[in-house]
């Protein structure tokens, strides 16, 4: 699979859903980033996108472009629609994402957006007053470090009772 197809299969994967798909264009050694996680390595990533689209009651539509692609390296520009949170409240994120390939496969993925912008629209007034700050980045990274914890605590325990 050169890396064109790799990329698709990725987005096609995160538009069905399918957190394995995605999962499987990553190298075991994959480094993540973005402005809500930070910074995420290895199975912390792979987990990351398994417990966003574990949420049943929120379907994304994901739209994507890959604006250029070489050997060792790609950006993609892509779009998120989605409802956030308990007031189901409207977010369009557009994302421009880079990547760096080796074997074949996804070892650095930095997605790129504006925070202010998608706390604006994910938390409210909250995210209008305050979603410039740093301080609310911070709040951000520790509220999804957090349940990304919580995922993998609970999926660890649900394999142990296997």
């Amino acid at each position: 699979m050169n890396n064109k197809e790799l990329l698709e299969k990725f987005y096609n994967s995160f538009s069905d859903g399918n957190a394995q798909g995605m999962i499987e264009c990553y190298h075991k050694d994959i480094t993540f980033r973005d402005p809500a996680f930070g910074k995420l390595r290895g199975s912390k990533a792979k987990n990351m996108w398994e417990m966003l689209l574990s949420k049943k009651d929120s379907k994304a539509i994901i739209t994507y472009k890959i604006l250029e692609i070489g050997k060792e390296d790609a950006k993609v520009s892509w779009t998120a629609h989605y409802k956030y949170g308990p007031k189901k409240r409207n977010v369009i994120n557009k994302v421009i994402a880079n990547f760096e390939f080796r074997d074949g496969k996804i070892i650095n993925h930095t997605d790129k957006f504006d925070l202010w912008s998608w706390s604006k629209q994910a938390l409210g007034a909250s995210g209008y007053l305050l979603g410039w700050s740093s301080y609310m980045r911070d709040q951000i990274q520790k509220k999804t470090g957090s349940l990304l914890n919580s995922y993998i605590e609970k999926k660890s325990l649900a394999a142990s009772v296997h």
